[in-house]
C-alpha cells in the first residue's frame, strides 16, 4: 500500500464529484490510495437527458445500474482505481428525499440497522487502513436520509474499526487519524452566487440560493482548503461522466442539477476536521490546513 491512504464514505453516485472532485484527483496524481464507498445506487434521482427517462424508478427503474456506469466513468476521469459500494453494488437502495414513501422501503438505506452497515465499512477500513476518512456532518450537508445515514455508518464504522474486541474475522483493528466533515464557506457561496446571478448571459433559467448548497458553514468552522485548481479540468469532466444527474456547460465555471439553478463549480474544496490533530484548526492568525494529512507523521507530508 502507498504511505498515505484516503478513504471517502458518500450516499449516491455523484455526491463524491461534486464535494471532492479536486480533492480526489489530487491525492490520486500524488500516488495516495484513494478509496471511494458509495453507499447506494441513487435509484431515486432524477434524470436531466429527455432520452433517458424511461431509466426513473417510476418507469423501468434502471437507474441505479447506469449511475453505476456513470460513477466508474468519473473515477476514470479522477484517477481514482478503488471504488466500492458499502456491501456491495445495490445491497441498500435511495430512500429518496425525506418523508416520502421510498424512505420506507425494505431495502432502503435509511431504514439500514447502522451496525449492520458499519459492519460492512469496517472491513474496508481495516484492509485499506486510511489514515484520513471525509464524509458529510450529522445532518448529511442538507438533510437527504441517505446522507445522514452515510455520516452514521461512516462514524459509526470509525469507532468500530479500532475496537481490539470488535469482529476480528474483519481484519486488524484500525484507528483513523483524522475524520474531516465537507463543507463549504458562507462568504465564498455568497460571492460566487452573487457573480453568478451578475453574470451578462446565464446558461441556466435560475441561481441556487445558499440554501441549496449542502454544508455551508461559517468560515471559523473551516480548518482546511484543498487548492485543487490544477485539477479542475478533471472535476468539470467528471462532474459531466455523471450525465443524468449533473449538467455542465462549455465554457462555464458552474452546473446544475435536475432543478436547472445554476450553482457554482469549485475547485478549492474545503474541509471541517472533526477527528484527530489540531481539531480546533490552526492557531490564531494562520492559514487553514492545506493538506488532509498534515500532521500525520508517517504520511510524509507536513502542514
Amino acid at each position: 500500500m502507498p504511505a498515505r491512504r484516503l478513504l471517502l464514505v458518500h450516499a449516491h453516485p455523484d455526491d463524491e464529484t461534486i464535494n471532492n472532485g479536486a480533492t480526489m484527483a489530487k491525492y490520486a496524481s500524488e500516488g495516495v490510495h484513494v478509496t471511494l464507498v458509495t453507499c447506494t445506487l441513487g435509484e431515486e434521482g432524477e434524470v436531466i437527458p429527455p432520452g433517458l427517462a424511461d431509466l426513473t424508478a417510476d418507469r423501468d427503474d434502471a437507474l441505479g445500474p447506469h449511475r453505476a456506469g456513470e460513477l466508474a466513468a468519473a473515477m476514470a476521469e479522477l484517477g481514482v482505481t478503488d471504488h466500492r459500494f458499502l456491501g456491495g453494488q445495490g445491497r441498500y437502495r435511495d430512500s429518496g428525499m425525506m418523508g416520502l414513501p421510498q424512505n420506507h422501503r425494505p431495502r432502503a438505506f435509511w431504514r439500514a440497522d447502522t451496525d449492520e452497515a458499519a459492519a460492512h465499512l469496517v472491513e474496508v477500513m481495516r484492509e485499506i487502513r486510511p489514515q484520513v476518512m471525509v464524509t458529510y456532518d450529522p445532518d448529511g450537508g442538507y438533510g437527504h436520509p441517505d446522507h445522514i445515514q452515510a455520516h452514521r455508518v461512516a462514524m459509526r464504522a470509525a469507532a468500530l474499526a479500532s475496537e481490539r474486541a470488535y469482529r476480528r474475522d474483519l481484519g486488524e483493528p484500525h484507528t483513523i487519524r483524522k475524520i474531516y466533515w465537507n463543507c463549504l464557506p458562507r462568504p465564498v457561496v455568497e460571492e460566487r452566487l452573487t457573480a453568478l446571478r451578475s453574470a451578462p448571459a446565464r446558461p441556466f433559467p435560475g441561481v441556487a440560493g445558499v440554501e441549496d448548497l449542502p454544508g455551508v458553514v461559517e468560515p471559523e468552522q473551516v480548518t482546511t482548503v484543498v487548492d485543487g485548481g490544477k485539477w479542475a479540468g478533471r472535476k468539470t469532466a467528471a462532474l459531466r461522466a455523471h450525465a443524468t444527474q449533473i449538467a455542465v456547460p462549455d465554457g462555464e465555471d458552474c452546473f446544475a442539477l435536475s432543478n436547472n439553478l445554476a450553482q457554482p463549480l469549485l475547485a478549492t474544496e474545503y474541509y471541517r476536521l472533526v477527528q484527530g490533530p489540531a481539531v480546533d484548526g490552526p492557531p490564531a492568525g494562520e492559514p487553514p490546513e492545506t493538506d488532509l494529512f498534515a500532521g500525520i507523521p508517517d504520511a510524509g507530508r507536513g502542514r
